[in-house]
């Protein structure tokens, strides 16, 4: 190497602070700086002369010669070690992560390369501990919130999946907003008072609240918050940590209302020991009835209140079932009281489990107006005559459906096939090319009622799948647009002189997982009301709206409407409003409709005023529930 080589060497060596290793275009190394000797741990004397290998790990050798010619002959600027990851080998055989400038320059014809080298060891594994922090926070199964406490309302800056699975919110709805929204407009609880408390004061808090899903679906969350300070004490962020402990709540509900039912039942209930038969606890109608306080009773057995059972007798009964399949044993006896007095029981025992301890537990049933024969007969009879008026008033009502059915399809058909018969007979009147316009006529009639024929056919069958619970949806995905053509399609054939549909608009991108059939049969249904309850040269509107969740249809006419009174019974099977009984129809197309959409998850709708029209509103879960 020539002194003006190494001249020009030492002054790039003192300007650059970083590792820098110089190489020439064989990869021997040139030249080093004191911050390369420090980062390898090596003296520079051994790196002179020696191939750059020397500083790579072995299993990079191969891929790194290609790599160094192809850079030479670009010669250009490179960054190495942010987007992937490259190491080197220190003399001691540690390796490390590093990322490197390569800068090539030339000297009197020669061609050198400057590598700035800076070791990214600890940057990469405060990387990879954040990363793990971050994974360990989304695979949490806790609903995890970060808030910014130095910003306007504390709003929510991070939240893990378990949170959003948890809530049912979307990114959108979550961050930059105050967590109030789980509240909904359950805002006045008590434990919100105490959680606001601790955020004022910038203290950590345990609360349990009612909060509600996106769905509206209520559930228990079991909220801690704690505060994070920064280094002058002041606090900067809070963390929540939620735990959906509704059914925690539930099962607690459940014991406190089944002791509810313990000490309010108006039956005697008694809990007594296996082995030792003294009672363990004591129902407050037993207490009540017998006379004796809990206290007393805890130091007795059954046999003590039953004057008629010595102890063999009653270790008979219940052997039956310790050692036998039996779960229930009944049986009559006495019961004497605190004041002596008797009165007869039934007996219901059966074994159960008091923790690890097992115990007997028995329901008494007071029968002593059981006793009085007269009076129970009469009040089976009673009993009977009512039971044998409801069935026969059951019975009523399924003749009369049958009827009225009958008498629908009886009319239903036979106005159609008229027209069918008639239209017929006139076809072969008019044979004549210029009759064309009279046959087109009657075979258009032919076709409609073989339609409407149709339609009632398949109302039929939806009804008796629907009743019988037959349908079996195939869920798929598909354009909305599709559905919404093949609807408008077929209604147009059913449009009176001077009606239009009004297309909606933006539907093209639209696009479902759920039974097209299905949701085709549901779209007629409504649009072909709307066309047959409006009247000629009137608009009918129909627009789509979708959101990540739901997609929302309405239809509206302007048509005869639905007088108030029969509003409420729109959806029932068979029924028709007072202002249609002249107009052809069924009755079950929105009975139908109605059944459908609760099977899919979705709703209907609607509102209407006489004489100015109807708008009926459906939703349907974008993906539906397999």
């Amino acid at each position: 190497m020539f002194g003006q080589d190494q001249e020009i060497f030492n002054i790039l060596l003192e300007t650059v602070s970083e590792a820098v290793i110089i190489v020439d275009n064989h990869q021997k190394i040139m030249e080093v700086n004191e911050s390369a000797e420090q980062i390898f741990g090596y003296d520079k004397k051994e790196l002179i002369d020696k191939d750059l290998n020397v500083l790579i790990p072995l299993n990079f050798h191969k891929n790194h010669a290609s790599y160094f010619e192809t850079f030479i002959k670009k010669g250009k600027r490179r960054r190495m070690g942010e987007a992937k990851d490259i190491f080197g080998l220190q003399k001691d055989g540690n390796v490390f992560a590093i990322e490197v400038e390569l800068n090539p320059f030339s000297i009197y014809n020669k061609t050198y390369v400057m590598a700035l080298v800076r070791d990214v060891s600890e940057k990469k594994e405060t990387e990879r501990t954040l990363m793990l922090r971050t994974q360990a926070l989304q695979s949490s199964k806790n609903g995890v919130i970060i808030t910014d406490a130095l910003k306007k309302d504390n709003p929510v800056i991070y939240f893990n999946s378990a949170f959003q699975h948890l809530t049912g919110y979307s990114e959108a709805e979550i961050l930059n907003h105050n967590c109030r929204f789980l509240q909904g407009k359950d805002k006045h609880q008590k434990p919100l008072k105490k959680l606001r408390e601790a955020i004022k004061n910038g203290e950590s808090c345990q609360a349990t609240m009612r909060n509600y899903k996106k769905d509206g679906t209520m559930f228990w969350n079991d909220l801690y918050i704690f505060p994070i300070t920064n280094s002058a004490g002041k606090v900067t962020n809070f963390i929540g940590i939620q735990n959906d402990v509704t059914l925690r709540k539930i099962s607690e509900e459940e014991r406190n209302h089944l002791a509810t039912i313990f000490n309010e039942s108006l039956n005697e209930i008694y809990v007594f020991d296996v082995k030792t038969l003294k009672f363990i606890n004591v129902n407050h109608g037993a207490q009540k009835n017998i006379g004796y306080t809990l206290e007393a009773l805890k130091g007795m057995t059954p046999l003590d209140i039953k004057p008629d059972k010595n102890r063999a007798e009653f270790r008979k009964i219940i052997d039956v079932l310790l050692k036998s399949n039996v779960e229930k044993v009944e049986f009559e006896t006495v019961h004497q009281r605190k004041d002596g007095s008797t009165y007869p029981v039934e007996v219901h025992l059966q074994l159960s489990n008091l923790g690890e301890k097992k115990v007997f537990v028995a329901i008494i049933l007071d029968i002593t107006e059981r006793k009085n024969y007269t009076t129970q007969l009469e009040n089976k009879v009673e009993e009977r005559t009512q039971q044998l008026k409801k069935a026969l008033g059951k019975e009523k009502e399924l003749n009369e459906l049958k009827t009225k059915f009958l008498s629908l399809v009886s009319h239903e058909f036979k106005t159609p096939l008229s027209g069918i018969l008639t239209s017929s007979q006139l076809l072969s009147k008019y044979q004549l090319t210029e009759h064309q316009e009279k046959r087109d006529k009657h075979i258009k009639t032919i076709s409609d009622k073989v339609h409407f024929l149709n339609n009632i056919l398949n109302d039929f069958f939806s009804i008796e799948n629907l009743e019988t619970g037959k349908v079996n949806y195939k869920f798929t995905h598909f354009k909305l647009s599709k559905v919404v053509n093949e609807v408008v399609y077929n209604a147009n054939m059913l449009l009176k002189e001077g009606q239009q549909i009004n297309y909606p608009e933006n539907i093209d991108d639209l696009s479902l997982y759920q039974d097209e059939k299905t949701i085709q049969i549901i779209f007629s249904n409504l649009l072909y009301n709307a066309i047959k309850y409006s009247p000629e040269r009137t608009v009918i509107d129909l627009q789509i709206k979708q959101d990540n969740t739901n997609t929302t249809v309405k239809i509206k006419d302007r048509g005869i409407g639905i007088p108030e009174k029969d509003q409420k019974s729109i959806f029932e099977r068979y029924f028709r409003a007072e202002n249609v009984i002249n107009t052809q129809g069924t009755g079950i197309g929105l009975n139908i409709a109605k059944n459908h959409l609760e099977n899919l998850g979705g709703s209907i709708w609607f509102e209407s005023e006489e004489h100015v029209g109807t708008t009926f509103e459906i939703t349907i879960p974008n993906t539906a529930k397999s």
